[in-house]
Parts: C-alpha cells; structure tokens; sequence
C-alpha cells in the first residue's frame, strides 16, 4: 500500500475516532410541571454533523423504547453542544418536543448510530449501533435495573425533584462521571467555550383577539457587532397564514445597539373560523447569533363567534331547546312499572338493531359540539369548574394544565371499559352495534362522557360521587355552584339502564380501588343523586346536549327527556306504572325528593326551598305522621311495614309519593 494513503487513512481514523458524540445533558424531571425538559449533545469538534444519529428513549416499566428523535440534518454548535427539548427551554432548543416528553424514570435515554424507523414505540434496548447512553431516575431507591442489564450500563445517576426543590439536570463531567446542578442547556458543562449572542423574542401578551396590533420586541444579550443584524421570522402555524395579518416579518438591530422591533396587526375578516394559533419561529440567524426562545405559539381568539339562544349550566334557561324524541320512541313504556319499565327502557335505549358505537377518538369531536359554550361557540363548557375552555386547548399530550379532556362520568375503572386497540377518529358515518350485554362499549357513549378541566377531571380520578369530598368520594370543586349535579345524576342513572352490569347503589362502594383489578359495574352514592336530580332539573343546555347525541348514537338519554322516569326506576315511585302524562308534572313536583324506598327508620325530604309540610298517610287514608320543615328534611318514623303516601305541600303545590316501608 502507498505510505501516503495509509498516513491519510490512519489520520481519518484517529479523527473518526476522536470526533466521537456523547450525551452531555439531560433533565427529565422539573420541578412541578414537567415544561423545561431537554436533553443535550456533546461533540469532540464543533460543528459536528448528526446525520445518521437517533436519540432513543427507553421505559423501564416495558423494557422498551416509547420515542425516538432523529438528528438527521442537524449539526452541533461551535461549541460541539445541542440540545432538544420543551419549548420553555432557554436557548430554544434545535428541536422543540412536547411537555413530558421524557419520563421522569427510572428510565434510559440512548444515542445510536441509526434512524428513528428501526425504533417505532415497544422496540426492546439492544447494544447494536449504540454510542452512548445514560441511565436516570428521580428516586435515591430504584434504578432501570432491566434496561441496564440489556446496554451494559452500569451507573444511574438520581435526580429528585419535588415542587419546591431548585431545578437541577444530570451532567457529564468531563472526566466521563456524572453530577447533579444548575441545568445549562446549550452551552458546555464546565462554563467554557464561545459566548454566543443571544436573541431573546418578547411581546406584551401571550394572547390576542383579531383586531389587535402589537409589537415583536428583539433583545440581543450583548451589543451587535461589526454590521447589522437582520433578522428574519415566521408567524404561519395550521390555517393561520399571511391573510390573518398585516407587518413585516423583518427586524434589524444597528451596530451598538441590542433592541429592534416591527409591529403586527392581526386582521378581522368578518369569518368565523374558529380561534387559532400564530407561531413565531426565527428563520436560522446569522453566525455568532444563537435564539434564546423560539417557536412560541400565541393564542388568536377569533372576533366572529357564534351564540346560542340557552344559558349555561351555570345561568340555566328552560323550554327554549325543542326535544328532537322520534315519534313513539317511548310508547312502549306506558302503563309498566318497576324491573318490566328499567327493562322496556334498556331495550329502547340499546336496541342493537339502532342503536350505534363510534370509536373512542370520536368524543373529541361530539364534545366540541354537544358540550359547546353557548356564549361562544369557539369553546367547550366544562362541567365541574363550571367555566368554559377554548376547543384548541384540547388534551392531546401527556400535560393536563390548561388543557380539557373527555371525562367520564361513569369512571371507566369502574366500568371497566376499556378503549379499542388502534382506536382513531372515523366520523359520524362509520359506527358498528352495540349491546346491553356489551358494557365494555361504554367507553364511547358520549351521554355519560363530557368535557373537562383536565386536572379537575385527574382530581375526580375513580371517586365516587356523594355530599362531601373525601379519599373515595367526589362532591366537586370547592366553592362551585353545583350547576352539574343533575346531569352527573342523569347520565349515571342512564348508563344503569343502558348497560348490563352496571349499577347505582347506596353508600360509597369502593370495592375498586388503585390494586383492584377487577371492575365493580357499581357506582354511588344513589340518595345524593336522587337528590342532586330534583335540585339540579334539567335545562336547555342538556336538551341540546341530549338532541345533538342522538344524531350521532341514534339513542337518547330518557331522564333528560322524562325527568319524572327517575323515581319510576330509581326512587319513590317504583313499582308504580308509569304514563308519559307524569312528565309533564309541574317544576316544583319535578323538584320534590322523597327517599330511601323502600324506607325502615327515616325518610329524607328534599328539593324544595321555604317552608313546607310533610304528611304522612296509610294506604286507607289515616294521618299517621305530620311535621313542618324548612327546605329539607330528615324524619326518623315507626311505621309498621306496608305502603304509604307521602303529601308535601309547598305553598299552593302538592306533591304525593307512594313508598314502601320494610
């Protein structure tokens, strides 16, 4: 061989060598939200090129991957260091990721000589191709034991973080060791290196309405140099385009100097297509110039939203809203009376041959409607915070803050309903049957499913519902209205109807707690739903609801339709027949609750406001118990076992309620 050549070849292969890549950084954990995550790259020789790079992260729990960056097309920095990671992440990371990207371990993060397509999610660890990898954990006590063993690592380095504790990150020293400090994105561990210019972007608000002008501030950290800086950027994000505003979409900043700014006007183009969101994304900066933030989304709230003519939840109207119930829908139910009705009604509501299942992804869709703000159609109304939250904010990543979600109101650990596997979005149009017998199906029956906060619906969890919070019982955020209460009552007494296997029962039944594996179907607490129906009667706002579903699942929700269905199956009156003419009963009846029934030592009388009377009656008209009480009422009675009639007379309205005591 040529000396000449083999000098070149051996000095390409020292350089190979020597221009090796490692993981120089990495915070997976932040304290409180995980919002600041990144994970950062170090090379020998700067401006090192990472094509043919992938950064994997591996679960302990699986013992395989669930992400994978691929580095292609980027380059480290003059000081051979990158960094990816959250958008909140000064300097703005090369590559910006969702909030909790990273597990907080203890997990494995890799770097390999490959593409992000030979490690799709579950791909199990394997030491071929791997350059580096470090082990991590937020805990003093657990390692990735698994994944260790499978990358031949053999030191994991804890980074606790609590909600109080200093934001710390795992840095590799350069003795090839690990330390826990200050986190240092983008920029060598030993505060050596060029110091870069950086360009920190700012506005007045973080949110604007279409109409609205504002300037984009620029703010070098140190004086330019030499010559101008230009600077160019971009505000198009989805069907937010150039024709939603007016201003340039360049800045300069003179020699000497650090700010520069040019001015935006967001434009109102009498449409209503919905709020959006404008992204600002530097385009790539001059050498010696480094973004400081980048790729920051601001909210747009369109000017040209829709009402409609019903009230909130929370400022409730009546009698507006028109029931779309198809003609006959609940004939079959006149003159039945206890399990023959609940059964007539379940063979109405789940007939397989109408009824229809659409997949899980498809509730995003219904909510935005059937749970739509009706002061302004661009947002959701969310059920237990009573408030409304704009449709974008959209649970669609591990994050819940900010963010709403489908809750089920009928939990789905209890119901053990389960999600279809490859589950996606399909429409209105692709459904399949459903059963009674099918309870699994529950999962996507959008009447007991709404929109909400999505930390107060993580706070509900699996709780039951009942008058006070508790570790087992969910009575709602502190200081609401209770504008929700009867619609919770209604959709569960509506899933008890609908599917087999499910059941609202007295008391707090917790039989299924975090290491139960095995759902109960029972849900409570039955007398708080009682009550929370008459005190909460159903308004526009759930008729609407109830009208757009049935578009949808071609079945309705019978106890908004007829409120009074409720104590034929659940209360007072069961084992009374039942007539659709009872539906029509008066707001107050509506309203009155008399419970337990059957009864053995006390009656509870509620729903009503001011003075009432309560009296008590033998089946032959004897007066066998009488009291007058404010609002409501707990009796304790000793009455031999048969049936009476309760009369509550409130003002000029009557009510009679037929019971049982044992």
């Amino acid at each position: 061989m040529n000396r000449n050549l083999l000098t070149i070849l051996l000095l390409f292969s020292v350089f190979f060598v020597n221009s090796q890549v490692v993981i120089n950084e990495i915070d997976a954990d932040n304290p409180g939200s995980d919002t600041k995550e990144f994970i950062e790259l170090k090379s020998d020789v700067p401006n090192f090129s990472l094509d043919g790079y992938v950064i994997v992260l591996f679960n302990e729990g699986t013992i395989a991957s669930y992400n994978a960056i691929d580095l292609d097309g980027y380059v480290t920095d003059a000081n051979g260091i990158i960094h990816f990671g959250n958008s909140g992440v000064t300097p703005s990371p090369s590559i910006v990721v969702s909030a909790n990207y990273f597990q907080n371990g203890p997990d494995v993060a890799a770097l390999y000589q490959a593409n992000s397509t030979d490690f799709p999610f579950g791909t199990s660890p394997t030491t071929l191709n791997l350059i580096d990898a470090i082990a991590y954990s937020n805990s003093n006590t657990t390692t990735a034991s698994n994944l260790m063993t499978a990358l031949n690592i053999t030191v994991s380095t804890p980074d606790i973080e609590t909600t109080s504790s200093i934001s710390k990150s795992i840095q590799r020293k350069n003795d090839g060791t690990y330390e826990v400090k200050a986190p240092t994105p983008g920029m060598p561990n030993d505060g050596s290196g060029i110091v870069f210019n950086y360009i920190t972007v700012s506005t007045s608000q973080s949110s604007y309405n279409e109409g609205d002008s504002f300037n984009f501030v620029f703010t070098a950290s140190m004086p330019v140099q030499n010559e101008t800086l230009i600077i160019n950027f971009t505000l198009n994000n989805g069907n937010f385009d150039m024709s939603d505003f007016s201003g340039g979409l360049t800045v300069s900043i003179p020699v000497g100097q650090t700010v520069g700014q040019t001015g935006i006007i967001l434009l109102d183009d009498g449409i209503d297509e919905g709020d959006e969101e404008m992204k600002f994304a530097f385009q790539p900066l001059p050498t010696g110039y480094l973004a400081n933030n980048d790729n920051i989304v601001y909210r747009i709230y369109d000017a040209n939203f829709a009402t409609d003519p019903w009230g909130t939840p929370l400022n409730p109207t009546y009698n507006i809203v028109t029931p779309t119930i198809p003609a006959g829908y609940y004939d079959s139910l006149e003159g039945l009376s206890g399990n023959a009705l609940k059964m007539e009604l379940q063979n109405i509501i789940a007939n397989p041959s109408v009824v229809r299942l659409h997949s899980y992804a498809d509730i995003w869709e219904i909510l935005k409607s059937s749970d739509r703000n009706p002061l302004n159609n661009n947002q959701v109304w969310c059920m237990y915070i009573e408030a409304p939250m704009a449709k974008l904010d959209q649970q669609n990543t591990s994050s819940i803050v900010g963010k709403w979600n489908r809750e089920h109101i009928f939990c789905q650990s209890r119901g053990g309903f389960d999600v279809a596997q490859g589950d996606t979005a399909d429409g209105i149009n692709i459904w399949t049957t459903t059963s009674a017998a099918s309870t699994v199906d529950g999962v996507s029956d959008a009447h007991h499913i709404r929109a909400e906060s999505g930390q107060e619906n993580s706070s509900r969890n699996n709780k039951n519902y009942g008058p006070t919070n508790t570790s087992t019982v969910y009575a709602g955020p502190s200081g609401n209205q209770g504008s929700w209460k009867g619609d919770v009552a209604r959709a569960l007494f509506y899933m008890a109807v609908r599917f087999d296997g499910l059941n609202v029962v007295d008391g707090d039944p917790s039989e299924y707690l975090p290491s139960t594996t095995i759902a109960s179907g029972n849900i409570g607490d039955l007398a708080t739903l009682l009550l929370w129906h008459n005190q909460d009667p159903s308004d526009d706002f759930e008729m609407n609801r109830n009208n757009y579903i049935y578009t949808w699942q071609m079945n309705r929700n019978p106890f908004i339709d007829h409120p009074s269905l409720v104590d034929y199956i659940f209360g007072a009156n069961f084992n009374q027949p039942w007539s659709a003419t009872l539906s029509t009963q008066t707001h107050n009846e509506n309203k009155v609750a008399v419970y337990p029934n059957p009864a053995a030592d006390y009656l509870i009388i509620s729903g009503l406001e001011g003075t009432s009377k309560v009296e008590i009656f033998t089946i032959t008209g004897q007066l066998v118990q009488s009291q007058i009480f404010e609002n409501q009422v707990r009796i304790n009675i000793n009455l031999n076992s048969g049936m009476y009639l309760v009369n509550v007379t409130n003002g000029t309205q009557s009510t009679t309620k037929k019971i049982i005591v044992k």
